[in-house]
């Protein structure tokens, strides 16, 4: 089995409450919720957001719309990604982040394609950026999530769940690239520039159609290069983008 694991959270230190900013009418955490669906390789999916009552509005619109919803540490993540995926003892297991409301069904299939037909214990496309930054995905073997909570000690390794499997040295590690460098891109939702930009993007695309893809979102900001204008100062001074996690 597969499970694929969105984690989410309304105290986001940059922009608090974002997983809720509406979107065309919708919180964002469903808009991207709706895309993550469509991807095909993986079993099911769930929300794992935190047992703080920040987050007791997560949990609500899980339920409202019957997505499954775990709850655990707000702080410790790792153990909160072991927990959510205990009950189904899955062989690999996808992270994703709810900040990444464009996100890509075709890329996260590829991101566990990739994983699989190699063989390894961690891939992502995050190790070296080639993909716009708000695609960004991870798989691993849980086996080796369940080694690394054992043995991960440090608050980094703790909150940002998979740094002990990239860079401990005890794994196989893969990396997804693509020939064309989309990585000057900024679509991942971190400060209002952020949201204005996705907000646009949706209200030009979704109309039309729903299922728009990264291609589409390329001839758009194309076709309309002040939209890219829009967060360009926090795309060139984002410290988080030379890292492997948010």
């Amino acid at each position: 089995m597969i499970l694929a694991i969105l984690q989410a959270r309304m105290s986001s230190t940059r922009l608090p409450g974002k997983v809720m900013a509406p979107i065309l009418g919708r919180p964002m955490l469903l808009r991207q919720i709706e895309r993550v669906e469509r991807a095909w390789n993986f079993d099911k999916l769930l929300v794992a957001t935190s047992s703080s009552p920040s987050d007791d509005v997560v949990a609500g619109v899980c339920g409202d719309e019957g997505i499954e919803c775990f709850r655990g540490s707000l702080h410790d993540v790792l153990d909160r990604f072991v927990q959510a995926a205990r009950r189904y003892e899955p062989e690999h297991l996808v992270r994703l982040t709810a900040d990444c409301p464009l996100a890509d069904p075709e890329v996260i299939d590829r991101i566990v394609e990739h994983h699989l037909d190699g063989g390894f214990d961690y891939t992502s496309n995050t190790r070296e950026h080639t993909y716009p930054h708000g695609l960004d995905v991870e798989a691993c073997r849980y086996a080796c999530l369940e080694r690394a909570w054992r043995e991960a000690t440090t608050p980094f390794e703790r909150e940002h769940v998979m740094p002990y499997l990239w860079d401990s040295g005890h794994f196989r590690v893969g990396q997804l690239r693509q020939e064309k460098d989309h990585s000057r891109y900024r679509w991942t939702v971190d400060f209002p520039e952020d949201l204005e930009l996705v907000r646009e993007i949706y209200g030009a695309l979704y109309p039309t159609d729903p299922a728009f893809t990264t291609h589409d979102i390329i001839r758009l900001l194309c076709a309309r290069p002040e939209l890219a204008t829009l967060n360009a100062a926090r795309r060139d001074n984002d410290p988080t983008r030379d890292l492997h996690w948010r």
